[in-house]
C-alpha cells in the first residue's frame, strides 16, 4: 500500500529546463523527487516540482574542477538516497555522499581503470557493491567499504560499453562489448564468464534487464536494432527484434508494461521512441521535443509508466508526459500493396474503405459492419481495449494470378542463374549476357549488353571477332578497328610513284598539325574520330560494304574511296592553305585548311589538321549515359539489370553512382534472390559487391545446431562428447576417428566423416560406409 501511495502521488506535466552544458547521462532517485544530470561540464541535482525543475545542488565545486567532474555516466543508488556514483572520462570511478556537511560531496575515488569509464552500476539490493565497465576492456567490482576493487573481470575485448546487474539474480550481471558480444558473469567467478553470445553486428552500446521477466535482456547496437533475448533457456534465444533508423544509444524497459521499452539514438535521430516489441515496425509512441541527440533516458519511478525523463546535447532536461506523446500510427499510411513472387497481389486498407458505399436510396440506413465485399477479407487482429493507444485494424484482399499469365517470374530465375558477372574478360561477359537475354526474349536488355560491350571494350581483343565483320555479328565495325599497317602496305603498292614524290610534304604537314591530331597504337581503347566534313555517313557506309564485297582478310580499301580534294604541292618549309572550291557544299574557303590521307602506322583513318571536336571518346564519355540507363532500369523495377551491369562494369561506372543508391539496388536484388531461394546467386552478388554494408551480410557468424548421431539429442558447444550418452558424436564412418575439422554427412542416413575419406569411399561404392545400407551420394 505504501508503494502504491507513492506512485499515485506523482503528478506533473510535460516540462523542461535549460542546462548550463550538454548532458551525457541522467539518473533519478528512488522516491522520484530529484534527478541528477551529469556531463563534461555539468554535474547538478534538480528537484521535480509541480511547476518545473528547481536546481537543488551543484556538485562541481572548487576554483579549478578536476577531470573527476567530467562525467560519462551517473547512477543514483536505489537503496541509499544520498549515494551517487559517476564514471569519469579520465578513467576514475567516483562516489558522492550528499549527506556530507561540506561543499565537496566526493567520498571515494577509484583510479584503477586506464581509460575512460563508460558505465557504472549499483547492485539493486546490495548497498556497498558497485560495478564499472571501461574502455580498457575490463570490468571491476568495488566494495565501497574498501579503497580498492575486490575483483576484476576481463572481457577479452577492446571496450566495455555497458554493465547491468540482474534484477532477479543476485550474483549475475550482463556486459556488452565493442565487438558485438554480450557476456553474462557471476560476481563470485571473475576468472571466466558464464555465457557469451554475439548479439549484434558491430558494437553493442546498451543493455537492460526486464524488471518483471527474469530472463529477458534487451540490447541495442550500431546495427540500428533492438533485440530481446531469453536468457532462461539453455541456449540464448532471440525472441523479439525491433528495427530502428539510427544507432541505438540507450534502451530502458517501461515499468508496468511487459512489452514496452524506450530507446534513443546515438546520432542523426533526436526523438525518443517507445516500442511495443510485438509490433516492431512502427513505434508505439514518440517524444519529439529535443533538438539534438538524446543522451540519457530514465523512467521517473520504477512503478510509474507515465513519466519519462530525458537529457540531451541541446542542453535541455525534459519531463515527458506519456499522454502528450505523438502516435505514429495516426500518421502512418493504413493502405498497402504488395506483389507476390508469382504475380499474386495483396491489398490492405481500412475496413471502412472496403465496405460497399451506400446507394442514394440507402443514405439514411445504417451501414452494416460486414458490408458487401467483392473479395474475401482477413482481419489481422481486433483492437486492444486495455491499450492506451488503440491499434489499427485493416482488411486484406488477395488476388491470385492466372496460371500461365504474363506476370510470371521464370525469366527472372533463368536470367539470375545464367548471367555471368565475373571470371571472364569484359567483352565476353557482355556477349554472353546479351545472348542469355536474347534467348529469353528480352531484346532491350540484350541490346543494352551489346552497346556496353561496344562502348567499353578494347578493339584489339583477339577473343572476339564481332568488331571485324558485319555479316557475322550484324554490328557496324568501328573505324579504328582496321589494321592500318596492312592498309598502308596496300596503298603503297598502288601509289608508289605518287608517294615518293609527296612523302616529304606529307611528313611536314603532319608535323605542323601534330597538336590537332592524336594518333595511338592499335592496342589502345576504342576511339571515334570525327572530321570536319571529310566524309558523310553515306560515304562511310558505302566504304564498309565495298570492303565486305571484296571478302579479303586484309581489309584493302580502293584508292577511289578517298578522292583527293586538291593536288598536294611540294612545299617542304611551310604548306600553304588551299582554298576550297566554290562549289563545295561543306566548308567555305576561309575556314578550310589542308587535309591529307596518311599511310603511316596509325589507327586513325582520317587525318584532320583542325578538328571541331575532340578526337577521343574515352569510356568516361559514356558514363553519364550509362548512369541514366541504370537509373531507368531501377525505376522500371528491373533491379536485376541495374545490379548486373553495376558489377560487370565495376570501377568504370561505380564512382558515378552514390553509395546509398548502390546499396539500395543491391539490397533489393538480394531480397528478390533470397525470396526465390537462389542462395548461390545471392551469395555471389554479395561477394562481388564493393559496398561495405553489402559485403558484411555474409560476414556474420553462422550457428550450427548439432545433434548427437547416437541419441539424436542436441549437442552442447563444450566438446565432441555427448553429455547424455557419453559417445563421440562426430566419428568418421571410414577411419573411425574423431572429426575435428571439416565434416561431411549424408542427409539421408546422417552418417559421414572426413571429407577426403568420404569422397574416396564414394568413388568405389555408393553404399554408406557405416554399413546401414543407404545409397549415399556426394554432390
Amino acid at each position: 500500500m505504501e508503494k502504491m501511495t507513492k506512485v499515485s502521488a506523482i503528478s506533473g506535466r510535460t516540462m523542461f529546463c535549460h542546462l548550463d552544458a550538454p548532458a551525457n547521462a541522467i539518473s533519478v532517485c528512488r522516491d522520484a523527487t530529484q534527478v541528477v544530470v551529469a556531463g563534461r561540464n555539468i554535474f547538478k541535482i534538480y528537484g521535480l516540482e509541480e511547476d518545473g525543475f528547481v536546481e537543488r545542488l551543484n556538485l562541481r565545486v572548487g576554483r579549478k574542477p578536476s577531470l573527476n567532474f567530467s562525467c560519462a555516466d551517473v547512477m543514483w543508488h536505489q537503496m541509499e538516497e544520498n549515494l551517487l556514483a559517476t564514471a569519469a572520462t579520465n578513467g576514475a570511478v567516483v562516489t558522492w555522499n550528499l549527506a556530507r556537511p561540506c561543499r565537496n560531496k566526493q567520498e571515494q575515488l577509484f583510479t584503477e581503470h586506464k581509460r575512460t569509464v563508460n558505465k557504472v552500476c549499483f547492485h539493486p539490493t546490495e548497498v556497498n557493491m558497485l560495478l564499472s565497465g571501461s574502455q580498457d576492456g575490463f570490468m571491476k567490482c568495488f566494495d565501497l567499504r574498501k579503497k580498492e576493487s575486490v575483483s576484476t573481470f576481463s572481457g577479452q575485448s577492446e571496450s566495455v560499453r555497458d554493465v547491468q546487474f540482474s534484477m532477479k539474480d543476485y550474483f549475475t550481471f550482463a556486459a556488452s562489448f565493442e565487438n558485438g558480444n554480450v557476456q553474462l558473469w557471476d560476481i563470485r567467478r571473475p576468472d571466466r564468464y558464464e555465457r557469451m553470445f554475439t548479439a549484434h553486428t558491430g558494437p553493442v552500446f546498451c543493455c537492460d534487464w526486464h524488471p518483471e521477466d527474469r530472463g529477458w535482456l534487451a540490447t541495442g547496437g550500431r546495427d540500428k536494432m533492438v533485440k530481446v533475448w531469453d536468457m532462461s533457456t539453455n541456449r540464448v534465444k532471440e525472441i523479439y527484434c525491433v528495427q530502428t533508423i539510427a544507432s541505438v544509444a540507450r534502451v530502458k524497459w517501461r515499468p508496468e508494461r511487459r512489452y514496452h521499452l524506450a530507446t534513443c539514438s546515438m546520432m542523426v535521430d533526436h526523438n525518443i521512441y517507445v516500442w511495443d516489441v510485438r509490433r516492431p515496425f512502427i513505434p508505439f509512441a514518440t517524444f519529439e521535443e529535443h533538438k539534438d541527440v538524446t543522451t540519457g533516458i530514465v523512467w521517473r519511478h520504477q512503478h510509474d509508466p507515465y513519466f519519462l525523463l530525458s537529457g540531451s546535447k541541446d542542453s535541455t532536461l525534459y519531463q515527458h508526459m506519456f499522454k502528450d506523446a505523438s502516435r505514429p500510427v495516426d500518421r502512418a499510411n493504413p493502405e498497402g500493396l504488395c506483389f507476390g513472387l508469382f504475380g499474386d497481389l495483396a491489398f490492405a486498407a481500412k475496413e471502412s474503405l472496403m465496405t460497399a458505399p451506400p446507394s442514394v436510396g440507402d443514405v439514411g440506413r445504417k451501414t452494416y459492419p460486414g458490408g458487401d465485399r467483392r473479395y474475401p477479407i482477413f482481419f489481422f487482429k481486433k483492437p486492444d481495449v486495455t491499450a492506451q493507444f488503440a491499434q489499427v485494424s485493416s482488411a486484406l484482399s488477395v488476388f491470385e494470378s492466372e496460371a500461365g499469365s504474363s506476370v510470371g517470374m521464370d525469366w527472372f530465375i533463368n536470367t539470375a542463374q545464367s548471367y555471368l558477372l565475373s571470371g571472364k574478360p569484359f567483352a565476353e561477359l557482355c556477349e554472353h549476357n546479351a545472348q542469355v537475354a536474347k534467348k529469353l526474349n528480352r531484346l532491350q536488355e540484350s541490346t543494352t549488353w551489346t552497346m556496353l560491350r561496344i562502348m567499353f571494350s578494347e578493339p584489339a581483343n583477339p577473343s572476339l571477332s564481332t568488331n571485324h565483320n558485319l555479316n557475322k555479328s550484324g554490328n557496324l565495325p568501328l573505324v579504328n578497328s582496321f589494321s592500318m599497317k596492312e592498309m598502308s602496305a596496300a596503298l603503297n603498292e598502288r601509289n608508289k610513284e605518287n608517294r615518293q614524290d609527296n612523302i616529304h610534304s606529307l611528313e611536314t604537314n603532319l608535323n605542323n598539325n601534330d597538336e590537332n591530331e592524336e594518333t595511338e597504337g592499335s592496342e589502345g581503347q576504342a576511339e571515334y574520330l570525327f572530321g570536319d566534313a571529310e566524309l558523310d555517313d553515306d560515304d562511310l557506309y558505302s566504304m564498309e560494304h565495298d570492303n565486305q564485297a571484296a571478302e579479303e582478310p586484309e581489309y584493302l580499301l580502293p584508292q577511289e574511296a578517298f578522292p583527293l580534294r586538291h593536288e598536294i604541292m611540294d612545299h617542304p618549309s611551310a604548306p600553304e592553305p588551299v582554298q576550297e572550291k566554290p562549289e563545295s557544299p561543306h566548308v567555305s574557303g576561309s575556314e578550310a585548311e589542308s587535309t591529307c590521307l596518311t599511310p603511316m602506322e596509325s589507327i586513325s583513318l582520317i587525318s584532320v589538321s583542325q578538328l571541331l571536336f575532340s578526337p577521343h571518346l574515352p569510356p568516361k564519355f559514356f558514363c553519364p549515359i550509362v548512369k541514366e540507363m541504370l537509373c531507368y532500369y531501377a525505376e522500371q523495377g528491373d533491379v536485376q539489370m541495374a545490379v548486373s551491369v553495376l558489377i560487370v562494369l565495376g570501377d568504370r561506372i561505380r564512382k558515378e553512382i552514390d553509395e546509398l543508391t548502390q546499396e539500395h539496388w543491391y539490397m533489393s536484388y538480394i531480397d528478390l534472390l533470397q525470396r526465390f531461394e537462389l542462395w548461390n546467386v545471392s551469395n555471389e552478388v554479395i561477394k562481388l559487391s564493393t559496398c561495405g554494408a553489402i559485403m558484411c551480410l555474409n560476414q556474420a557468424s553462422t550457428t550450427l545446431h548439432i545433434n548427437c548421431s547416437n541419441c539424436k539429442r542436441p549437442m552442447s558447444n563444450k566438446g565432441w562428447i555427448c553429455d547424455r550418452c557419453h559417445q563421440c558424436a562426430s566419428v568418421c564412418a571410414v577411419c573411425h576417428h574423431v572429426v575435428k575439422g571439416l565434416f561431411v554427412w549424408c542427409q539421408g542416413c546422417s552418417h559421414g566423416g572426413h571429407l577426403e575419406h568420404v569422397m574416396e569411399w564414394l568413388k568405389q561404392s555408393k553404399h554408406c560406409p557405416a554399413g546401414c545400407g543407404h545409397l549415399c551420394e556426394y554432390t
